[in-house]
């Protein structure tokens, strides 16, 4: 039997497009998978689930994505993406005041409202804690997240070492370490409350050291 030719779409009708059929998909995937994982938690959070709670098959999900730690992470970074225009024209840089105890002071204050957002709170501790757990998630957590922020704060110590302003012979990936690491630990098992007044203890104490002056 002869294949049937598709009747052409009929007149003033456009034909269905694919391509914004799978991007409104693909929003609603993210939506589902980041409101799943407040709502739930994250060892709750299934495929099924997320497929249920955005209209999709189970398999359209499986077509783009392996598992739901990668539906998490994509829709972790489209969510950070979309809401970089709230942090400012250029919410990628590092600010330059010429005062480096000011500015990361400040940008430390930033990392403190994002980690207290909701929308970011439970979808960031899913992942750090899959990721302690699945080493390729760990390290594609710390490539596409982590290193572009560890980045800036290497440009901006390098700075201050050009300016005098911190020694010159102290390794700035390390240095930069002073400053991320306490508060991660601090969020990641809650030892103690993340304010401004902890984030800007940390700064004086790095920057200043712990012996008398």
């Amino acid at each position: 039997m002869a294949a049937q030719k598709s009747a052409p779409p009929a007149a003033g009708k456009s034909a269905p497009d694919s391509t914004r059929r799978s991007e409104k998909s693909r929003r609603a995937i993210y939506d589902a998978a980041l409101a799943l994982v407040v709502e739930a938690g994250y060892p709750k959070t299934t495929i099924e689930g997320i497929a249920a709670r955005a209209g999709v098959g189970k398999q359209t999900i499986y077509r783009w994505w392996s598992s739901k730690a990668d539906v998490l992470m994509e829709a972790f970074l489209d969510l950070a993406e979309r809401s970089a225009p709230e942090a400012g024209p250029e919410p990628y840089t590092f600010p330059d005041t010429g005062d480096i105890a000011a500015d990361l002071k400040a940008v430390l204050r930033a990392t403190v409202d994002e980690l207290r957002d909701p929308r970011f709170e439970a979808p960031s501790r899913a992942l750090a804690a899959e990721g302690v757990v699945n080493e390729q998630l760990g390290r594609e957590l710390v490539a596409k997240l982590m290193q572009p922020s560890l980045d800036l704060y290497i440009g901006r110590l390098r700075a201050a070492q050009e300016a005098g302003q911190v020694r010159p012979d102290i390794d700035p990936r390390i240095a930069l370490e002073f400053f991320i690491s306490p508060l991660a630990q601090r969020w990641l098992q809650h030892t103690g409350p993340i304010s401004y007044e902890y984030t800007d203890t940390l700064v004086d104490y790095a920057l200043h050291g712990l012996a008398p002056r």
